[in-house]
């Protein structure tokens, strides 16, 4: 078979399986960020709503995790779209460095997230009939908070980068992550 067919070709987009677990994804973390951030943080651990919103944050954080295993195992399977070029080795570094800290700072704030539930013993007035902990003051808790911290600002660096490429450089770069023929 000729190295230039059509076939060997480098696709021009993202598999339609990453493109739609990237929104999907993109969706689920920002949502855990903000539910994290701005509802359970602040609410005391007697509210009944914290029981709640720890069900939620949760659930959705072990969906968050499986979704992310099956992207990464998808990334590593399928072809990929050449890598964007800046002109800048400096950028053209950070780019592909920045996307697999964004797949391990997600990672690990599942990873942070199951350990600090589980040494606070969570799961039991979450899931079950326990009571809700009186505090939590673990390692987890404190980890899933630094993780927290990185993951937000790996997102804000993704997002900008996006928008450079979109408006400033006007290369179509934000098209290889959306819908279409590779």
């Amino acid at each position: 078979m000729l190295r230039n067919s059509p076939v060997n070709a480098m696709p021009s987009r993202y598999h339609p399986a990453l493109v739609a677990l990237h929104w999907i994804l993109a969706f689920c973390v920002v949502g855990l960020l903000f539910a994290g951030t701005l509802v359970l943080d602040p609410l005391a651990n007697d509210d009944p709503a914290k029981l709640i919103s720890f069900r939620l944050h949760m659930g959705l954080g072990i969906v968050t995790l499986a979704l992310m295993a099956v992207r990464l195992v998808l990334r590593l399977s399928t072809r990929t779209p050449p890598r964007a070029r800046t002109g800048n080795a400096f950028l053209d570094r950070l780019g592909p460095l920045t996307h697999w800290a964004l797949y391990g700072a997600v990672l690990a704030m599942a990873v942070s997230g199951l350990l600090f539930a589980r040494d606070s013993g969570l799961p039991d007035a979450v899931f079950g009939t326990g009571p809700m902990p009186e505090r939590f003051d673990h390692p987890g808790r404190a980890v899933h908070g630094i993780v927290a911290s990185v993951l937000m600002a790996l997102i804000a660096l993704h997002v900008a980068a996006a928008l450079w490429h979109q408006f400033l450089r006007r290369d179509g770069l934000m098209a290889r992550m959306w819908f279409g023929p590779r």
